[in-house]
């Protein structure tokens, strides 16, 4: 799977499929020509799977209830509105603006709804296609994110194409980019912001030793410290706009916080400086610095239309305020005091849900959530199957792909302790901070749907994976283990299109909705 070029073996020395990857690679004109065509390739693939007939179901699906009301709301009034009890019958028949105009109580930030309402905006609140559309951009902008992560990490076309080919393919990423919920948008931040760091590091990652010897020094008591580092101020402010989607963006901005700081002291302790620790800390300053205050700037952003607008839920709420707080303007006052309630509701959410699913169930795909399931009788709303039509989408993702990426990051992290390969870090470390600390909320009501934010880190453990089977395992030819990976994959398309009907909603007979129940808890 590696894509570097190396000359060209005698022919009885050099399997077929390396000579086929050699004629379309080994060239300038075909690097050139693939360099292009594999990301376009694959998210032409991401999009038609997101797109095509988005519109069905024409109502509102499981969360799409809170999220598409309030997102439209806020669009008109610069704030999320309370809505009539019975506003989600109307709201689908095309009655969008029965909303009462009093500040409701929302929960998560405004730029996810910001952008779904931007798709209303532009094709209009009344079609399921505008509510949905932002999402589809979105999902399918991901797994473009993920091939250039990959390419950023490795060079390699193949693993990259890999990566974000299997992300398209994968049920959990196509469901959330087919409703309008806000954790593809989570996902789409939290990539660019992994995607950023990379890059930073590998600007960054050499500059300390190189300015080390340009000063003719061989074991400098200090090193410079890096503030020329445009990428780590992106990786901020994508870090920022995850957390203006959902809180959890916090974790990311802590994780790329610590990876920045012990990438940046490994690299002192290489460039034989004394004092690395303490250099590291300096440093760490620096990038604290780079990193954090850009990230609040763009979630504080992100409030601009309850900041400058006056109906807002808690807008007309004294707050007493003392101290330094009595100088802090009253809305970033009440803003505050909004904010405080918000995790009061997030830490303490214990509502029984039948496809709630805490955190330690999730890598064994337990229990995965239905997003929509109706049954209609032969000729009944147009059904043309003469056993009847059921409709589902459930987010569960392609059960081959979960699986094997959970065993590839177990492996991934083995491997890690052996060889210390920086990418192998940065890939762990975009999983622990997706996972990890939903761990410590084992009684909070959570989904299984949450994880397509950990999906593109898994997919990319199993990409190097696959990658070191495709060099030949102990035991095997190099041959056999490029037999092994170009199956697996076709296992992995052949799934993905046997679930596909019931990702998309689209009408089957029961028994085929069946098919895909493989345990108890998946109906």
């Amino acid at each position: 799977m590696s894509t570097a070029v190396s000359p060209l073996l005698p022919a009885g020395e050099q399997t077929r499929l390396d000579r086929w990857r050699d004629a379309l690679l080994a060239t300038p004109r075909g690097m050139r020509l693939w360099r292009w065509l594999a990301p376009a390739l694959v998210t032409l693939v991401a999009a038609i799977l997101r797109l095509v007939d988005i519109g069905n179901p024409h109502q509102l699906v499981f969360d799409e209830t809170y999220y598409v009301k309030d997102a439209w709301s806020q669009w008109v009034l610069g704030f999320p509105s309370t809505w009539p009890d019975d506003a989600d019958a109307s709201f689908a028949a095309g009655d969008t603006d029965v909303f009462t105009g009093i500040g409701s109580y929302v929960v998560h930030p405004p730029l996810g709804r910001i952008l779904i309402g931007a798709g209303m905006a532009l094709l209009g609140p009344d079609s399921a296609t505008g509510w949905r559309i932002s999402a589809a951009v979105i999902g399918t902008a991901t797994v473009l994110a993920i091939y250039l992560f990959a390419r950023t990490l490795t060079g390699s076309i193949p693993l990259a194409t890999v990566a974000s080919g299997l992300f398209a393919i994968d049920g959990l990423g196509i469901v959330l980019s087919r409703i309008a919920l806000l954790d593809i948008f989570l996902t789409f931040f939290i990539v660019l912001t992994f995607w950023f760091v990379a890059l930073d590091h590998r600007r960054s990652g050499d500059r300390i030793a190189s300015l080390i010897a340009a000063r003719g020094l061989e074991h400098p008591m200090w090193g410079p410290v890096l503030w020329n580092r445009p990428w780590l101020v992106a990786a901020g402010v994508a870090a920022g706009a995850a957390t203006a989607v959902k809180w959890s963006g916090l974790y990311v901005i802590a994780a790329v916080g610590v990876y920045a700081v012990v990438t940046d002291a490994l690299a002192r302790r290489r460039a034989g400086i004394v004092q690395w620790p303490m250099d590291a800390v300096r440093q760490g300053l620096a990038s604290f610095v780079l990193l954090v205050p850009v990230a609040l700037v763009v979630y504080v952003a992100s409030w601009s239309g309850w900041l400058f607008t006056t109906g807002g839920y808690k807008r007309g709420t004294p707050v007493e305020a003392t101290g330094f707080w009595a100088w802090v303007p009253e809305p970033l006052q009440r803003l505050w005091s909004y904010h405080q309630e918000m995790y009061a509701f997030h830490v303490g959410l214990v509502t029984p849900h039948s496809y709630a699913s805490p955190a330690w169930q999730w890598p064994l795909l337990i229990r995965p959530t239905s997003m929509y399931w109706h049954q209609d009788d032969a000729g009944v709303n147009g059904c043309t199957l003469p056993t009847g039509c059921t409709e589902a989408i459930s987010s569960i993702a392609n059960p081959i792909i979960w699986w094997a990426g959970v065993a590839a990051s177990l492996f991934l992290l083995v491997r890690f302790v052996m060889v210390r390969d920086w990418r192998y870090a940065l890939v762990l470390t975009g999983l622990a901070a997706t996972y990890v600390p939903w761990l410590l909320y084992p009684e909070r009501t959570i989904f299984q749907f949450y994880t397509v934010a950990m999906l593109p880190f898994l997919v990319l453990a199993l990409a190097f994976t696959l990658r070191e089977i495709a060099r030949g395992v102990r035991g095997s030819t190099r041959l056999s283990g490029q037999v092994v990976v170009l199956a697996f994959l076709a296992l992995c398309v052949v799934v993905s299109a046997f679930w596909y009907p019931v990702w998309a909603g689209l009408p089957v007979p029961y028994e085929f909705w069946r098919l895909h129940n493989w345990l108890p808890t998946w109906i």
